[in-house]
């Protein structure tokens, strides 16, 4: 792809800001949790979707 092309693509979803908004929102909800309680945490949120993209 040129690098015309680039410039010109508007893009519609910004994977780097969605990533870095997840990550300081499981930062805030772990920031005062004992090892053991984030675990749970991510075990909690792991089995309530487990969605798999069909790429």
């Amino acid at each position: 792809m040129s690098k015309t092309r680039e410039k010109n693509t508007k893009k519609t979803f910004d994977a780097v800001k969605y990533m870095r908004e997840q990550r300081d929102r499981i930062s805030k909800d772990v920031m005062n949790l004992s090892p053991e309680e984030i675990v749970r945490y991510f075990e909690k949120k792991k089995s309530k979707a487990q969605i798999k993209p069909s790429a």
